[in-house]
């Protein structure tokens, strides 16, 4: 995706909807796989909707819906989706001298809509367009959350209702591991993200037996350190090329 980001005289808007098309192609089914899974869980659509609105986060929603089935005390279900969605901070990190002179308003809308997929094309864009001005960075952050979030919004509710027509001895459970596994898959391209996960994985088996998944929590939060520690080694070695380098075959 990376390199079909070019200088264009396209405008920065539509060629922000441009490139956060192939989006589309997840954003659709993974918000139906949502739905469907709230309703299962015992949201209606109106709460399933609410839920995509006021998080924004695929990711985090299936962690705090999986917890919340489980009745897992409230605090500990928030302290986990935040945990899930630590990557935030650092995508913020990365956007600030690009949009941070913006105003207050502006800067909020952008905080919003920071995701994955708005956040992967922003970066790519505004390192390959530095003449860009601030309202040319706006427009382009604009138009790839244009398609992007909307689907999102659209995709759970359809998935809603079509999970409210479920005969309820139809379980559906096996759709968030399988989810889970799309989303990490094609990540672990790196050997930070390679790290990070293996870290994970183990620690999650080890803390298994902690109450309310507890030790996702922990699993999680040690997986960041490791692949942040691992990224560091690699720059200090490398002069910051290795540890960004997608993993040969």
């Amino acid at each position: 995706m990376a390199s079909s980001i070019a200088k264009s005289p396209v405008s920065p808007f539509g060629q922000g909807m441009r490139d956060a098309l192939p989006f589309v192609l997840v954003i659709i089914p993974f918000g139906l796989v949502f739905g469907v899974v709230a309703t299962e869980a015992g949201l209606n659509v109106f709460e399933a909707l609410s839920f995509s609105v006021v998080v924004i986060a695929g990711a985090a929603q299936f962690t705090a819906l999986q917890l919340m089935v489980e009745n897992t005390p409230t605090v500990i279900v928030l302290i986990s989706a935040l945990a899930v969605n630590l990557r935030m901070a650092m995508y913020s990190a990365a956007l600030t001298p690009h949009v941070g002179s913006a105003p207050l308003w502006q800067r909020a809308l952008i905080a919003y809509f920071t995701v994955d997929q708005s956040f992967a094309c922003a970066d790519v864009a505004y390192q390959k367009n530095p003449d860009w001005t601030l309202s040319q960075k706006l427009r382009y952050f604009a138009g790839v959350v244009t398609p992007v979030c909307p689907l999102w919004y659209i995709a759970t509710v359809a998935g809603a209702w079509a999970g409210e027509a479920i005969p309820e001895g139809l379980a559906l459970d096996f759709a968030v591991p399988i989810t889970f596994l799309a989303i990490i898959a094609p990540a672990l391209r790196s050997l930070p993200h390679v790290a990070a996960a293996l870290t994970s994985v183990v620690l999650a088996l080890v803390f298994a037996f902690l109450p309310y998944n507890l030790g996702l929590l922990i699993a999680a939060l040690a997986a960041l350190l490791v692949g942040a520690q691992v990224e560091l080694v690699l720059t200090r070695r490398g002069g910051g090329g290795d540890g960004s380098k997608e993993m040969q075959a």
